[in-house]
């Protein structure tokens, strides 16, 4: 077992100790209810909660496969939700109609901004018994994810973006944002093999340079137990303001010498991760 592996280990098994531990706009990964009631006869007889995907920017739900597998073959019932990339309100109101559509104890997990979005979804919900947020932002009200990556330096994002100009549904013009192809794999997913690291560039899916740069208005990482994956080999958010957002939430944190995708280098790991929060909670 590598050193990085042997590393979160310790700190994943230390979180366990210090824890104790609308329709059309998802994709369903599985039937949920089908899974729930596999996940309840497998076990104890208490229902595992939902596992809730949020992926952010330049990604899209099949970024969280290889966490996906291994959380269905623990039993987990999985929902990977599109995220609209819109804005954190929008994109919010968006996860919202999930979170209804599905009874029980949920678990949020999310990546980078998907981050910005569990903070204000999960925002009230008493049915949402933790957050994880792998490599991600948490934002507190006020603040929004272009301000939170410049406060700290080392992201060197904006030298590989592709801004493309739009125009909205409204007739108002935009921005979206890509990350150039050729850029892509030294950017996001440099610990990623060269194959899948082409098939993200080429599949990625835009973020509204507004979405960057609009402002939080609330925080459930203050009320909700929170887990965070920081990764120290990030180029898009820089791991000092990681962890600057995780002591401030009081997250249980496990650091990982990782990209960006880390979901998708280190599915264990995350998994790992997400499990300690579910057991936690139940």
């Amino acid at each position: 077992m590598s050193n990085v592996k042997r590393a979160s280990k310790r700190r994943i098994l230390t979180g366990v100790g210090a824890a104790g531990i609308a329709v059309g706009a998802f994709a369903l990964v599985g039937n949920a209810n089908a899974d729930t009631d596999a996940a309840r006869s497998a076990g104890n007889g208490q229902a595992k909660p939902t596992i809730l995907l949020e992926h952010g920017a330049f990604a899209d739900a099949s970024s969280w496969n290889g966490v996906i597998a291994r959380l269905h073959a623990d039993g987990y019932p999985v929902v990977a939700a599109a995220n609209p990339l819109r804005g954190p309100h929008a994109d919010a109101t968006a996860l919202r109609s999930v979170l209804d559509h599905i009874k029980g104890p949920k678990i949020l997990v999310g990546h980078s901004y998907g981050g910005s979005v569990i903070s204000e979804a999960a925002a009230n919900d008493p049915e949402v018994k933790g957050l994880v947020y792998v490599a991600a932002f948490l934002p507190a009200p006020g603040e929004s994810a272009l301000g939170l990556t410049n406060k700290y330096p080392g992201s060197t994002l904006p030298g590989a973006l592709d801004p493309v100009s739009v125009t909205n549904p409204d007739g108002s013009k935009g921005t979206e944002l890509y990350i150039q192809q050729d850029k892509f794999g030294h950017q996001f997913a440099a610990d990623v093999s060269k194959t899948k690291a082409a098939l993200a560039a080429a599949g990625q899916r835009p973020i509204a340079q507004s979405a960057l740069e609009e402002k939080a208005t609330v925080a459930a990482w203050k009320t909700i137990p929170s887990w965070d994956i920081v990764t120290t080999q990030d180029l898009n958010i820089p791991a000092a303001a990681q962890r600057f957002m995780a002591k401030r939430a009081h997250a249980r944190t496990t650091e990982v010498a990782a990209s960006h995708s880390v979901a998708v280098s280190h599915p264990g790991i995350v998994t790992r991760v997400i499990e300690v929060a579910a057991h936690a909670a139940r």
